[in-house]
Order: C-alpha cells, then structure tokens, then sequence
C-alpha cells in the first residue's frame, strides 16, 4: 500500500494511505422523482498564451466531453452559470459561445439543459436600467434560439442601479412578458458574489424574499422555478411553503443539498448544484434510490459528501470552482489542472490536500491510481518530498 504526505493547514506533513478501489457507479434509468441539474464547470485551453485579462481560451472537446459524462448520468446540465466562471474568467462572448455548442451538444445526446441568461456583456461601468434590461434581452435570445432553457441570473448591473424593489419588479417583469418559456429564476447569495449584495432591492433577506415572491407571483405561468443559492436552510425551505402551486424550488445550497432535496411531510426541492460536477455519478445513485421511496438509503449515500461540498465552498465561497476542476483532473476529466483566468491559483495546497483527501475516502475517482499519482505529481511541484 503507497502512502502520500498531504500538507495540512499548520504547514505539516501527514500520512495518507489511497484507497485503491472506486465506487461502482454506473449510468441507470431517468430519475422520477426529482428534477437534477448539475452546474458544469469549462476546461481551459492549457496550451493557449494567454493572461488573467485576456478572454478565456476554452478547450471545446474536454468541456462538451464533461457534459456528456453529465448527460450519461441522467443529471441536467446548468451551462454558463457561477460553476462555469461566468464573470470570474469566462465573458459574455465565451458565455454565448459555450451556450450554443453545449445546446447542440444536449439534443445529439439526448440532455437536458439550462442556460445561464445575464447581463455580463456591461462592462464599461454604471449602466442604465434600460441598458440593464437591453443586455438581458440579447442574452435571453441566445438561449432561447439555442433550444436551452432559460436561467435568469443575478445581475450585478442590476444590484449596482436598481433604486429600490420597483426596478427589480420592473426589470424582472418584462423579461418573463416576452419569454417564450417557462424560466428559473436565480438567486444567488453575496457569499458567491459580492457584488450581489442587497439583491431584489434591499439588504434585509425577509424585504428581499417579498419582492422575489412577488416577481413570480406576477407571473407563475413564466416561472418554471427558482434556484436559491443562500445557503440557509431554513429560509429556502420557507421559500418554497409560499411559492405558487406548479412553481418549482431547485436548491442551490452547497451545504444543505441532501436534507433539503429529501424533503418534509410539506414539500421538498429539486437541485441546481455546483457540488454536483464533481459528485455526478454518486449524486445520481442516491437520487435514484430516492425514486423507489427509501429516503434513508438516499441520506446514507448523500450525508457523507456534505463535509467535501463545505470545505469546497468554504470562505471565500466564491473560489469553489477551483476545487471543483481540481477534482476533475484528479478524477481523469481533463488531463491538467490550469483554469481560465488562472484561477487554479485562487486555493492553498493543504485546502487541495484536504479536497483529494475527502473525495479519495468517497470513492469519486473511477482510477484512484491515476488521482494518486496526479496528486503526487502536484505535491513534487510544490516541493512536497516524502
């Protein structure tokens, strides 16, 4: 048996002793009981000359590659949301691109998917609430002449101009007017990004959720659901006792995900998950014990990858996406750890120790001897010896 010497936070060195075997997860029949996204995350170009100012160079046949694994799994796919590095690394331009490509890629497979639809392409500093509006059109086109559906993102122009929950009602109110589908909504938390701070026109969580609630109570015909990415449990679940009959809650809480999808006698959420990239094939398994009724079975496979989601989305919570393609190299999704914008940077070794660690004891690697000898190549680069 081989041993690894992983740093931990103290700056010393442990033993670590790989497991050896995998877990056996194989693709099986569509879920009945749930609706499953999982947020996917883009492969770098790792042989583009680029810097972290320049647009993201994306290697298109990993990143499609990733999202057939997805598709094979019975997951959705959420493209170019916050897991995609939309707005930390990837523009609008790439963000269309990955768009179109990823929809393509979904009907030739079979997928279902959901696009990412913001305001991103406003980069020139304080917008207007028309121009607000104007760049949630254009991108709203894009995913609708794709065949995706669409995700109504947080906006941070929006955040940085709306005066009040007026213009969010407004703003928000004529997009799903002129929609031609059903939408999510999305509400993402300052947690992952701190320029939605104050989101739906107010600071104070009770004012905002009023004004989310009557966003969608003006139109429930438009609104497919919500994803809610606060990580509170106690307030997505109050959420969605006061959504409209027929209005779905996806959860977005990388912390909570496996009580709050199992349920109470009043309800329960669906997913749209950033920590499903790298626990699709697990995830699927335990939603699909779920289907045949034994929500025991479901928490005995799903409990036990809570404590990997936290340290992945621990503070700054923004900065998960790195061990997210962290864990994708390791697991032989793509064949190097680079990230557009360089973000591969942005966590510490003893916090990627750790991320191999816990996925190793999981069993998500299908070849736990190439994440070893991965994770062993990344330890000699940072000057780990035995």
């Amino acid at each position: 048996m081989t041993t690894l010497h992983l740093p931990d936070a103290n700056g010393t060195l442990r033993a670590y002793e790989p497991r050896t075997e995998p877990l056996a997860l194989a693709p099986g029949a569509p879920f009945t009981s749930r609706t499953v996204f999982s947020a996917a995350h883009v492969v770098a170009d790792p042989y583009a000359d680029t810097t972290p100012d320049s647009p993201a160079a994306v290697d298109w046949d990993a990143t499609l590659a990733f999202r057939r694994h997805l598709w094979a799994h019975g997951l959705g796919v959420a493209e170019a949301m916050d897991t995609a590095q939309r707005g930390m690394g990837l523009d609008w331009a790439g963000a269309a691109e990955l768009i179109r490509r990823s929809a393509a890629e979904a009907k030739a497979a079979g997928g279902r998917i959901a696009c990412g639809v913001g305001t991103d392409q406003l980069t020139g500093g304080p917008a207007t609430l028309a121009e607000v509006r104007a760049a949630y059109e254009e991108q709203l086109a894009v995913v609708e002449e794709s065949g995706a559906q669409a995700i109504l993102m947080a906006s941070r122009a929006l955040a940085a101009t709306a005066r009040g929950p007026e213009d969010c009602l407004e703003v928000y109110g004529h997009l799903l007017r002129q929609s031609a589908e059903p939408v999510i909504l999305h509400w993402l938390g300052p947690m992952f990004d701190p320029a939605l701070e104050g989101y739906w026109g107010s600071s104070d969580l009770d004012t905002a959720t009023d004004t989310f609630l009557d966003v969608i109570a003006a139109h429930p015909d438009k609104v497919d659901g919500i994803k809610v990415s606060l990580l509170d449990a106690r307030r997505e679940i109050d959420l969605r006792r006061r959504l409209p009959k027929g209005v779905r809650c996806y959860t977005g809480d990388d912390f909570h995900y496996p009580e709050l999808i199992a349920g109470d006698e009043q309800g329960f959420s669906h997913a749209l998950l950033g920590i499903f990239d790298p626990l699709g094939p697990l995830a699927a398994q335990a939603v699909r014990v779920l289907d045949t009724g034994d929500t025991d079975g479901f928490r005995a496979l799903l409990d036990p990858t809570v404590e990997l989601s936290r340290h992945l989305f621990q503070a700054p919570t923004r900065f998960y996406k790195t061990g997210v393609v962290f864990l994708a190299w390791l697991a032989g999704h793509q064949t190097h750890f680079t990230m557009v914008g360089g973000l591969q940077s942005a966590r510490s070794l003893p916090h990627l120790a750790r991320a191999y660690e816990l996925a190793d004891r999981l069993g998500l690697f299908p070849d736990p001897k190439l994440a070893e000898d991965r994770m062993r190549t990344l330890l000699h680069l940072y000057g780990v010896t035995p």
